[in-house]
């Protein structure tokens, strides 16, 4: 158990006997009453979003989760596979469960699973991912203005945001939090 103003973003915890991943947290003390921690977490089985009004001194039940690295392999459209890489053990997960990480998933990506009670309830993509472009606009050359930019799709589906320096073909890092381009990889 840990205190509500500990709780952070990413973290898994048991609420209400469910699982919900915390997106924000926001500690409040108004003048002069009682400090309070407004939480908005996503329920892991149901997919909804709810935000809930914990007091400073109410405890919340931290999920103990078990992290695997594993390597993604491909997807037949509807199951995404998987590879354990100490077991070389291949399993599939649903696209409902990783929900908008399938756009950053690229074959061979090492992600970290978590998995509770023996299931898999999240997937961790790495902070950045080097994707290829496969659409954009011609580049244009000598293009050095910073704050012009034009859409990529990238081998993914993935639309970024990239300089007009860009051209198809090029391999782009992509940060995987904020869906940004930011650089020639």
């Amino acid at each position: 158990m840990i205190s509500a103003t500990q709780m952070r973003p990413g973290m898994v915890i048991k609420f209400n006997n469910d699982l919900f991943s915390v997106f924000s947290v926001n500690h409040r003390t108004p003048g002069n009453l009682r400090g309070f921690v407004q939480a908005r977490m996503r329920n892991l089985r149901s997919g909804t979003m709810i935000e809930h009004r914990f007091s400073s001194e109410d405890k919340v039940e931290k999920a103990a989760l078990e992290q695997h690295d594993m390597e993604y392999l491909y997807d037949d459209g509807e199951y995404y596979y998987f590879m354990n890489i100490e077991t070389f053990e291949q399993m599939h997960l649903m696209k409902d469960l990783l929900g908008d990480a399938t756009q950053y998933l690229i074959p061979q990506l090492h992600v970290n699973v978590e998995f509770y009670e023996g299931k898999p309830i999240s997937v961790e993509l790495p902070a950045t991912v080097d994707m290829t472009v496969v659409e954009t606009e011609p580049g244009i050359k000598g293009a050095s203005v910073s704050n012009v930019t034009k859409p990529a799709k990238t081998e993914t589906g993935l639309i970024v945001q990239v300089p007009p320096f860009i051209t198809e073909g090029e391999k782009i890092r992509v940060n995987t939090s904020e869906g940004a381009y930011l650089e020639r990889a």
